[in-house]
């Protein structure tokens, strides 16, 4: 198969990464791809939101399968325009999308699923969670446990204009679980745990993800099964009922309540950096399992998933996430990945031979271990390998899991 995977992230780091393995695969392109990604595919210069241009490079390459990495091309509809002209896309249309697209549309889906999820707030009071309605790349969720952060997160807000959702601040334990889908079916992957804010002890502001660990304490292979066919089943059903049938990953990000699992958000895509941790762990053939879906055809699959555990450490720049780094030498990438981790490139560019920074989250480290506190000792060991200009990372991803305690 010949297969386009279209992103530059270290989510479509790690799916070129998995995709690469695949005895079906024949030739391997990325749009627009980035130098990690480079050495395992051919890459084209044309961004993730150029639905002609990606069009125009399926049908010349005659790929056989087209996976879209990012949120914002699949929420413009990119695989609306690639399914027009025959092109096989694992991914869902603009209106499926929706469901990360308006957390308002979310909301009023799984009322009608009778899926439950955090109660709306008539006002913006202290205790409650922030949310803007529209795609945030990860940052538009503020946690407010005083009036003063509820004030400081609206003027946070009014920079993304649209409208804002305010939601019952839920406890628990926080897990986004992924599953792939046809339509009407699920074949459900290893949950994970990700760690949103930017330092230690949960503190700081959100960020896209500063790491992750799979598979979440507490929620093992059944666990899994059974919260995708309690959550994920119903909202197939609904969209496919409004006549949008879901083609390709529905994540949902839950959490797990002394009342049972409750649903903070869904989004349509691969998350990142939990796609790091969750897919080293995969042992069924991806390429296989994603064409399926992509043909409407998952049938009874069931994904099997190694023994063991993965740690994901982002390395981020000093300023991230509000600012980026551009231009800083990396260095020590292939003494980590001689220590036996992978280097996922997140933010990441070629100046001539140098491997330079280009982002914010500029690459992520994955160990793998027996135990998650084997696979956080791999990670941070082969962190410590890494060095960059302002090189920033969180010291405790997976620290409580580790140690025997869910977050």
């Amino acid at each position: 198969m010949r297969v386009l995977v279209v992103g530059s992230g270290g989510r479509e780091h790690a799916l070129a990464w998995k995709l690469a393995q695949s005895p079906l695969l024949e030739e391997l392109h990325a749009a627009p791809g980035n130098p990690g990604i480079a050495r395992l595919a051919q890459c084209h210069p044309i961004r993730a939101e150029d639905a002609e241009g990606l069009l125009g490079l399926s049908r010349s390459l005659e790929v056989d399968l087209v996976v879209v990495g990012p949120e914002l091309p699949l929420v413009l509809g990119l695989a609306d325009a690639l399914r027009r002209f025959g092109v096989s896309v694992f991914g869902p249309s603009a209106a499926a999308a929706r469901i990360e697209g308006s957390k308002a549309f979310a909301k009023e889906v799984l009322a009608a699923a009778g899926v439950e999820s955090a109660a709306r707030l008539p006002l913006a009071r202290s205790p409650c969670v922030l949310k803007a309605d529209g795609l945030a790349a990860g940052k538009g969720v503020f946690v407010c446990r005083t009036q003063e952060e509820v004030e400081a997160a609206l003027r946070s807000l009014a920079g993304f204009g649209g409208d804002v959702l305010v939601e019952e601040l839920l406890e628990g334990q926080e897990v986004s679980l992924f599953a792939l889908c046809d339509g009407r079916r699920a074949a459900v992957l290893a949950a994970a745990q990700d760690f949103k804010r930017a330092y230690d002890g949960d503190e700081g502001p959100n960020t896209g993800g500063m790491g992750a660990y799979a598979p979440a304490r507490g929620v093992e292979a059944d666990a899994a099964a059974e919260l995708v066919a309690g959550v994920h089943g119903p909202v197939l059903a609904e969209l496919e009922r409004r006549g949008a049938p879901f083609v390709g990953l529905l994540y949902a990000g839950l959490m797990l309540t002394s009342e049972g699992p409750k649903v903070l958000e869904f989004n349509c895509r691969f998350g990142d950096p939990e796609t790091q941790a969750v897919v080293p762990l995969l042992e069924s053939d991806l390429l296989e399992a994603l064409a399926a879906a992509a043909r409407g055809d998952l049938g009874g699959a069931e994904l099997r998933h190694a023994a063991g555990a993965a740690v994901t450490v982002v390395l981020a720049a000093d300023r991230y996430p509000t600012g980026v780094d551009r231009g800083a030498m990396i260095g020590g990438l292939d003494a980590a990945e001689a220590a036996g981790a992978l280097a996922f490139h997140a933010g990441t560019a070629l100046n001539g031979e140098r491997l330079v920074t280009n982002g914010g989250r500029i690459v992520g480290i994955t160990g793998l271990g027996d135990t998650i506190g084997a696979a956080r000792t791999a990670a941070y060991e082969a962190v410590g390998l890494v060095e960059f200009r302002g090189m920033r990372y969180r010291s405790d991803i997976a620290e409580a899991a580790a140690d025997g305690a869910v977050r």
